[in-house]
């Protein structure tokens, strides 16, 4: 089944000889339960791309369906809806409310929706994630990994139909950089979970099941691993 389907997708800054296409007529889809890698180096416009599939930011043509639904033929309010519940996004730099501890942060987009917090599911995966002894702690008393840790929490505790990566492990040592990786892949093999990272790295892009390259706006290689 096609949990991710983009037809046409372009996204252009400026007119005339300013004119840049940072995503120039894309079309790919992705299959439930896949894990995706897109590469490319700095300035191919795979992190817009990224933001187009995560209805952060509108296309200048194009569509991005998501199980089914066109996202942009929604309003702001439901797209912001539909991206809190159907749409899992981890940052390079985590984005966590400095204010909440680890399990209000991963509760958060539970808590704006209105909803009772899925207890269960809650405490797999703080166990899954290594964060049981560290439930209780705010952002600035955690390690980069363990923060990268809790954006993963939140970007899952919704079960979302996608999970969106943008260079999770660009801000993290090694070992820690690993740690996620290996984390991304659990969540992929045990719930199952269509994941898409966007990286520079292709010791990183080698552990996916499929590997997109992204030159100047435009995908130049899709290959499966």
């Amino acid at each position: 089944m096609k949990i991710l389907e983009v037809k046409k997708l372009s996204k252009i800054y400026g007119k005339g000889s300013n004119e840049v296409r940072a995503v120039d007529d894309v079309s790919f889809s992705v299959e439930e339960g896949e894990f995706v890698a897109i590469v490319g180096a700095s300035g191919s416009g795979k992190s817009t791309l990224l933001h187009l599939l995560g209805g952060v930011d509108r296309p200048t043509s194009g569509k991005v369906l998501i199980d089914g639904r066109d996202i942009y033929k929604m309003s702001d309010d439901a797209l912001a809806i539909f991206r809190r519940r159907q749409i899992g996004i981890i940052y390079q730099f985590y984005n966590l409310i400095p204010i909440l501890d680890v399990k209000e942060n991963i509760t958060l987009p539970q808590d704006l929706d209105g909803k009772a917090v899925n207890k269960k599911r809650l405490e797999e995966l703080i166990q899954v994630l290594g964060l049981s002894e560290r439930t209780r702690h705010l952002p600035n008393q955690l390690s980069g990994g363990q923060q990268q840790r809790v954006s993963i929490g939140r970007a899952l505790i919704n079960d979302p139909a996608i999970i969106l990566a943008d260079e999770p492990t660009g801000n993290l040592d090694s070992k820690a950089g690993d740690e996620i990786l290996s984390l991304l892949k659990l969540s992929n093999q045990k719930y199952h979970q269509t994941i898409i990272i966007i990286t520079h790295d292709l010791e990183i892009a080698k552990q996916a099941d499929r590997v997109i390259t992204f030159e100047d706006g435009q995908i130049i290689k899709d290959e499966q691993l």
